[in-house]
């Protein structure tokens, strides 16, 4: 893996960085450092039409063919495009799991007819979508969906229908988003124990704004409500919209979440070391910076953090069967999600009692950035695929130990 980088991608990079200095600016200078993690309530009309900016000057969708409506970019200019816009302090973007997530799958998966659909209206950022994967007893186990989808003819009596009913749960941005993407049950599945297990489920894209459909927000520990809980209750979707075949929703929800730790991560990793850095200006500020023990803590998550971003662009050189093949992924988010984590212990040790009080009610903006930080940072070994089931999926799949034993054995009392 090369990464010196040539006097092409030092243009590119100029050109990035030229380009955003010059827009962050009027209208658009006070969304720095807005929306993310924990924080994706803060200005989202305003971040929705920063994308839409982007879009109409050909920053979105960088990685994705041409013929699609994207730029053909090459693998080190998107690197460079997401370092950049990490560095720019650039708001968060509210169009990721459209234009990251969904418009890569039907690229692999999806029909003509999806894609024409779909894809110039996430590049546009005309439509935002959300998740439908983790359910109340299938979090991290997506095999365990309950979630049912069955065809019907729909009223008007021409046309078959999949109706969908159901509970989702912890799915961002669902309360603004027009379409979900859909894991659900079409047909039985096997045995527990059984590789079965994954048969039978189907990767629909449902609309959200139908009267078969329920959001809930779901109140975190930050006192914010970025995810929710959505009930399908007879909803509907045309039977053409399913991605890949019926009952091989599993192979392409996989395939989602292997670009969900595509190349967008290196923007993470730069944000990462943005937070860093001002977590040891402030141990330089107060003091703490003195403590050996803080010190080396301070020096330690320093260079991890650099072992996790050369980690990154080791993986994103592999092609998608070897990262399959040594976990990759799983690897990838047991690194980050446990770092970031610690990232939030370390900011309250540096602050010490002044952190551990709210200047108001956190629901109305007494939480300052790092207490933010620290309590939404819990939730990072959580989301996205929890540390036990990335350590499970290392462990049967890359080092082929047996499986983990589910439920009571038989004969159990």
């Amino acid at each position: 893996m090369d990464l010196t980088y040539s006097a092409a991608d030092e243009a590119f990079r100029t050109e990035v960085r030229t380009w955003l200095e010059d827009n962050l600016a009027g209208e658009f200078a006070a969304l720095r450092g807005l929306g993310g993690p924990g924080r994706e309530h803060e200005a989202h009309e305003e971040r929705l039409a920063w994308d839409r900016h982007l879009a109409a000057h050909g920053w979105t969708c960088l990685g994705w063919p041409v013929e699609h409506g994207g730029r053909g970019l090459p693998l080190f200019w998107q690197v460079i495009f997401h370092e950049e816009y990490a560095r720019a302090n650039a708001p968060a973007r509210v169009n990721h799991l459209g234009e990251e997530l969904l418009g890569p799958t039907l690229i692999a998966f999806g029909t003509p007819a999806q894609q024409q659909r779909f894809l110039p209206r996430i590049a546009a950022v005309e439509e935002l979508w959300c998740q439908g994967y983790s359910e109340p007893n299938a979090g991290s186990d997506l095999a365990n969906v309950q979630t049912r989808a069955r065809l019907e003819t729909g009223p008007s009596g021409q046309q078959d229908e999949w109706v969908i009913d159901g509970q989702k749960v912890w799915t961002s941005l669902a309360h603004v988003a027009d379409w979900c993407f859909v894991v659900a049950r079409t047909e039985p599945a096997g045995g527990d124990g059984s590789a079965r297990r994954h048969h039978g489920l189907s990767y629909l894209l449902v609309p959200m704004d139908q009267p078969g459909v329920e959001v809930r927000p779901i109140v975190q520990l930050t006192a914010t409500s970025e995810f929710n809980e959505v009930f399908f209750t007879g909803a509907r979707t045309a039977a053409d919209l399913v991605v890949g075949r019926p009952g091989d929703g599993w192979k392409v929800a996989m395939a989602t979440l292997g670009f969900e730790r595509g190349v967008s991560t290196i923007g993470q990793q730069t944000g990462f070391r943005r937070e860093l850095d001002a977590v040891i200006a402030l141990a330089r500020g107060n003091g703490t910076i003195d403590d050996p023990v803080l010190r080396d803590r301070l020096a330690r998550a320093s260079a991890e953090l650099e072992v996790i971003r050369l980690n990154a662009l080791r993986t994103l050189s592999l092609d998608a069967a070897t990262q399959a093949r040594l976990g990759s992924t799983s690897i990838a988010k047991l690194l980050w999600a446990s770092w970031h984590r610690t990232l939030g212990e370390l900011v309250m040790a540096v602050r010490g009692s002044d952190g551990l009080f709210a200047t108001g009610d956190p629901a109305d903006g007494g939480l300052d950035e790092w207490q933010r930080l620290y309590l939404f940072s819990r939730a990072d070994t959580i989301y996205g695929g929890s540390d036990e089931i990335q350590r499970n999926i290392l462990a049967e799949r890359v080092l082929g130990l047996p499986r983990e034993v589910r439920g009571e054995p038989k004969g159990a009392s």
